[in-house]
């Protein structure tokens, strides 16, 4: 029997459509405020975000690789082992329900001394007995849900485990995010050297310069020395670049379940950037968004639980029950004259435990309410989330735009600088300048279309990832009917 004591999407919706409401209590929940729309929403969103959301970025590459994370993560692995073991009690808290039976079976041999009693002939011997028992018995016993309390602790118990499902469901989530900007920051690591080692040729084939003018007497100790100095710089930063690529393969090797033999290859290229996805309206967001299903789960879970811990004050009724055949014989026991039976009605009402019910029950109330002010919470997180991602759309996009055109400029300025030197028409200091200000500008505008892209996967990630349906349960999950 499913019984809908407080359905939490209907108190959270009830709070969030309050106009007004009073100043609260110290404890009390304030009313969660949830607007028609997101503020930050664009008017044209039309894509929608579908369940193997990172195709979007169009790179078979990714989608491999995130099929292997979700398919190898240990991480994974064990939380869908765990659900396993919440499925499991959830079937043996429905076993509550039902009558348990047992086989018994009882053999004893005894002897017995009768002492006093008038022997014949008067001599010393004293009389005993001997007598053997043997048993087999069917032994029933069966609490009777009166209240439907044990029906309450079986749907908690079921509840618990639709949220694991749901909580597999977002680690699922979170690893397909992860996986996606573990990757693009292995593509950026590797453009980033790639930079760092055209740097590393551009001064040295300036140093070689400077040091044939020096050597030839027209320019002074000072130039070589800033170019050496600008080409060990870059060195150096070369080497940060390679430790940085190496760092991001190991990561991803990990994240997939793999040795991090550090052996993993990136593409050649950031991918083009996602249409943005529609978001829809904040109401929407609660069935969208696994972890908002499984903080919702809960709290129908702990509801349950205040009922039956209500009911534990109430009486109680207990049957058990046995039928068998007992006698001195083994080929007796197939005799219906040797049966016996018993049957056994028992109602209990509890009258003082020191407060332990009601304190129970005041618990159950308390779980009750902060399992709802976390669902809440919840709520404006996700919220926030969504319109964080939507909010720096804009100027995400902005920066992108100008980081491009300072690219394309400061190379300009690097190519006429070292033109200008070569005909000796201004000193190495301007061209040291514009070379490490077109590689800086272009390092940067690779960092922010890395950016860009890992925000549009935040702004999928907040929306749901495309699992809408709340039907992506593990191939570990079994059903829990009894």
């Amino acid at each position: 029997m499913k019984r809908s004591i407080r359905p939490a999407t209907a108190a959270l919706l009830c709070a969030a459509l309050a106009c007004r409401a009073p100043v609260p209590r110290d404890g009390e929940a304030p009313p969660l405020h949830v607007p028609a729309s997101f503020a930050a929403a664009a008017a044209d969103d039309s894509t929608t975000v579908t369940e193997d959301w990172w195709t979007a970025f169009g790179s078979e590459e990714l989608s491999l690789l995130v099929e292997e994370v979700l398919a190898r993560n240990y991480d994974l692995i064990a939380a869908a082992h765990r659900l396993r073991a919440a499925e499991a009690q959830a079937r043996i808290a429905g076993a509550a329900l039902l009558p348990a039976a047992s086989l018994g079976g009882d053999a004893s041999r005894q002897r017995q001394n009768f002492i006093g009693l008038p022997l014949p002939g008067g001599g010393p011997e004293v009389l005993s007995s001997t007598s053997s028992s043997l048993g087999v018995s069917l032994n029933v016993s069966w609490e009777l849900d009166l209240w439907g309390k044990l029906d309450a602790y079986s749907e908690a118990a079921e509840a618990d485990f639709a949220a694991g499902v749901e909580d597999l469901a977002s680690l699922r989530l979170s690893l397909a995010g992860q996986a996606v900007k573990s990757w693009l920051g292995l593509v950026d690591a590797r453009l980033q050297l790639e930079i760092a080692a055209r740097q590393v040729e551009s001064l040295e084939r300036s140093t070689e310069v400077v040091r044939q003018r020096f050597e030839n007497g027209r320019v002074t100790a000072l130039d070589l020395n800033l170019a050496e100095a600008e080409l060990a710089g870059a060195l150096a930063r070369r080497s940060a670049r390679e430790e940085a690529q190496a760092r991001a393969a190991r990561g991803l090797e990990i994240l997939r379940g793999s040795y991090p033999a550090g052996a993993l290859e990136s593409a050649a290229a950031l991918p083009e950037l996602p249409p943005q996805p529609s978001v829809g309206l904040p109401s929407e967001l609660l069935r969208r968004r696994p972890d908002l299903r499984a903080a919702e789960v809960r709290l129908d879970a702990e509801d349950y639980r205040l009922y039956a811990s209500r009911k534990e004050l109430w009486p109680s009724l207990s049957l058990t029950g046995s039928v068998g055949r007992r006698t001195a014989e083994a080929g007796d026991l197939g005799d219906d004259a040797f049966s016996v039976w018993s049957l056994l009605a028992g109602l209990t009402q509890p009258i003082f435990q020191g407060g332990r019910l009601s304190a129970g029950v005041d618990a159950a109330e308390a779980k009750v309410d902060a399992t709802l002010a976390e669902y809440a919470q919840a709520v404006l997180r996700a919220l926030l989330e969504v319109e964080t991602a939507l909010a720096v759309e804009a100027s995400m996009a902005e920066r992108d735009r100008q980081l491009a055109r300072a690219t394309e400029r400061a190379d300009q300025a690097r190519g006429l600088a070292e033109e200008r030197y070569r005909a000796g028409r201004t000193d190495i200091l301007s061209v040291l300048t514009a070379q490490r200000q077109a590689y800086e500008s272009e390092s940067a505008w690779v960092n922010a279309r890395r950016l860009h892209l890992e925000q549009r996967v935040d702004l999928m990630l907040a929306l749901g990832g495309g699992l809408h349906d709340g039907d992506a349960e593990p191939d570990t999950a079994t059903n829990t009917s009894r």
